[in-house]
């Protein structure tokens, strides 16, 4: 038995990051557009008139499944001896992106979902792999190539003019819908800033951490504070709607094993096995794939704003792949 779990480790080891970050990467992109269709099916099976799948029963309940399915893939990271190998930095490293990614980031993202529509999260969620690059380039003095980020900065632009256009093609003069423009798009943008900088501290700390013990022990970090959050905004009330819904436990193993634990683990093994170039380029797409999932789960067609931002973005990705004069700092 232990040959075979050697030989299946041995198989994976093989496999390039990039495959792990596709993988993923198209994982999360459709995650969005899953989420807003599960609170979607949830307002249809309301308890006691509330809707079971919302933003805090999503992030707690569907970590918590998420956590038992990483437990069992990460199980032989889990031994007492990976524990004595970390330091203190080591710790708060794992608080730090527990925190970022798993807290902050998806909840002002979920937030944004329920005030503009699911395309332009996506669109303006791209802020990050200019970051991330940029950070790569100031903290972790990797090199990356003149093109790339020439791309990035046209893909920047691609954003500002989905914004811009938005706005301008708005019916502006109305005071309830001028209080409520650009609130989900600056919660996008903070969650993207969140999850470029635990990207990056992820990356540093992942060369002496084992990935299967960070993974884990982040998502438990970030689903404490994710509870604490739930019992501060709902009230400890609200678990017992919580636990005493098949129907959300149901949709949560499914939103757990896929989009938690599956996508997460994809995420940071390639992220762990790939250079920062590697990364961005795989992230560029990410942008094409969720809005032909928004398109397919939701129904959503986009705007010709967000049309026309996208044609920017993908030129942007496109001048990206040109080689190679690469630049540090």
């Amino acid at each position: 038995m232990q040959e075979i779990a050697a030989k299946i480790s041995r198989f994976f080891e093989k496999i390039p990051g990039k495959t792990y970050l596709w993988i993923a990467i198209f994982i999360y992109a459709s995650a969005s557009s899953f989420t807003r269709k599960l609170t979607l099916i949830g307002s249809q099976h309301l308890i006691d008139g509330k809707n079971p799948i919302s933003f805090g029963s999503v992030l707690l309940v569907g970590n918590i499944c998420g956590l038992f399915f990483l437990i069992f893939i990460h199980r032989h990271n889990l031994q007492p001896n990976y524990f004595k190998q970390l330091s203190s930095q080591d710790w708060l490293s794992i608080i730090a992106v527990a925190f970022l990614s798993g807290a902050l980031a998806p909840s002002v993202t979920f937030e944004a979902i329920s005030r503009t529509m699911v395309t332009n999260v996506i669109l303006i969620g791209r802020i990050e792999v200019p970051l991330f690059l940029v950070m790569s380039v100031w903290l972790l003095r990797e090199k990356v190539d003149n093109w790339k980020i020439i791309g990035e900065c046209v893909s920047f632009v691609g954003i500002i003019v989905t914004v811009s256009l938005q706005a301008l093609w708005e019916d502006i003069s109305s005071p309830e819908i001028f209080k409520s423009m650009g609130i989900g798009e600056i919660l996008t943008a903070v969650g993207a800033v969140a999850f470029a900088s635990s990207s990056i501290i992820s990356k540093a700390r992942l060369v002496t951490i084992p990935l299967g013990l960070f993974v884990v022990f982040k998502t438990t970090i970030s689903t404490v504070f994710i509870l604490f959050a739930t019992i501060y905004i709902y009230g400890r009330s609200y678990f017992k709607d919580v636990v005493l819904s098949p129907f959300l436990w149901h949709w949560m193993l499914i939103y757990g094993a896929i989009i938690v634990a599956l996508a997460q683990t994809l995420w940071f093994a390639g992220l762990k096995k790939s250079s920062s170039s590697h990364v961005s380029v795989a992230s560029a797409f990410s942008p094409i794939a969720a809005i032909l999932g928004a398109y397919i789960i939701l129904g959503e067609v986009p705007t010709l704003a967000q049309i026309i931002g996208g044609a920017i973005i993908f030129v942007g990705i496109g001048i990206s792949q040109i080689s190679h004069n690469p630049l540090s700092s």
